[in-house]
């Protein structure tokens, strides 16, 4: 987030409809932790992730946490991970690629081959991300992610609760209708930790070779993946088949065979 974007605690206003909106996700958590256990958060350690992990942590709920190092991850991000374990004293857990994987994309393409096509940059993805989530989400009921709807334009159709068919289990974004500003005022609240590259114009944190810091005016997608169009901005995590997701609603405490 940029320093001038930063939003003043002394406006008890916006820090009262922060609040008023956390208690809403808390309670959204906790029916999915009753409704579709086993259920997992995907952390990617960005500002959403830590609200959540605040919220999920903080309440003790029986989420299981974990995140995806694919090897190429800023030192800041691993400072993260240490200070948040610390704080909560809970292991997020890990999940790395396979190497074989990672050394035919190599072998294939090249130390930085992402850089020379869309297509080489979703094969990095794919085997340092896509390949870990699958490991991590099988046998779960659902999964939770820190995605907003605001935060890019393949995410503007983002449903807070929905049916993820790539994956074949429901997916939970609790802060789906969360500004950006909403997010930071959560944060400096309850003094969660956050990644130090965030005061670094860094709204959104990826691999390192793949995010760059952004300018005042520039979406805060803009340091993704900074080389290709605005419309293929997205690792596959939240695709299917290299597409954006359209995925059916779904309802907490509903029937899940009847989502599926």
């Amino acid at each position: 987030m940029l320093r001038e974007n930063i939003p003043d605690l002394a406006d008890l206003e916006l820090v009262a409809a922060v609040a008023d909106k956390a208690v809403r996700v808390k309670q959204l958590l906790q029916d999915v932790e009753r409704d579709y256990a086993p259920v997992v958060f995907a952390n990617s350690l960005g500002a959403e992730d830590m609200v959540l992990t605040d919220m999920i942590w903080g309440d003790g709920l029986d989420i299981g946490i974990f995140s995806l190092d694919t090897g190429r991850l800023p030192a800041e991000t691993y400072d993260l991970i240490a200070r948040a374990e610390a704080r909560y004293q809970r292991r997020i857990a890990i999940y790395a690629p396979r190497h074989d994987a990672v050394q035919e994309f190599i072998g294939t393409h090249g130390i930085n081959g992402f850089y020379d096509s869309v297509e080489a940059r979703k094969a990095c993805c794919h085997a340092r991300k896509i390949e870990p989530l699958q490991r991590a989400l099988a046998g779960k009921q659902a999964w939770i992610t820190g995605l907003r709807a605001a935060q890019s334009p393949t995410r503007d159709k983002l449903k807070t609760v929905a049916f993820d068919h790539g994956n074949k289990l429901v997916k939970i974004s609790p802060l789906a209708d969360w500004s950006e500003r909403e997010v930071w005022v959560y944060l400096r609240a309850n003094n969660v930790p956050y990644n130090a590259l965030h005061d670094r114009g860094y709204p959104s944190i990826g691999c390192a070779p793949c995010t760059r810091a952004i300018q005042p005016g520039e979406d805060v997608r803009a340091g993704r993946w900074w080389w290709e169009s605005a419309d293929t901005k997205e690792c596959g995590l939240h695709l299917v088949d290299g597409k954006l997701q359209r995925v059916a609603k779904a309802e907490v405490g509903a029937d899940r065979t009847a989502a599926a």
